[in-house]
């Protein structure tokens, strides 16, 4: 499975960005994306997941800000009222269920920079 994160930025506080992540090759044996944030001097935290089949799941920290959505094989990331504590590099994954840890992953893309600038 490859995945091919894009959509990152630099943009303002208050702001939006969407975030896209294509999948290609074997996504049948996958039915999970998730994305996870890794900012400056932090572990990679979870963002958000969404289920192939259905399922939706969000991290506290973003939940009622970003909105996680599927088309074909793309899963895409709206985050909005963006501050600099969202600041980092965004990486997408896939897995065989949907899940908030890193270790239920098995593939993940190149990652793609977000910036929030205050």
């Amino acid at each position: 499975v490859q995945l091919q994160a894009s959509g990152g930025g630099l943009v303002q506080a208050g702001g939006s960005l969407r975030l896209s992540c294509a999948a290609s090759g074997g996504t049948r044996s996958t039915d999970a994306i998730g994305w996870f944030r890794q900012a400056p001097g932090k572990e990679r935290e979870f963002v958000a997941a969404i289920g192939w089949s259905g399922g939706i799941y969000y991290a506290d920290l973003v939940k009622g800000r970003f909105d996680i959505s599927s088309a074909r094989n793309t899963v895409y990331l709206r985050m909005n009222s963006l501050t600099p504590e969202d600041t980092g590099v965004y990486f997408c994954a896939a897995g065989p269920v949907i899940g908030g840890t890193e270790a239920m992953y098995n593939y993940w893309g190149q990652g793609t920079q977000v910036t929030v600038s205050s």
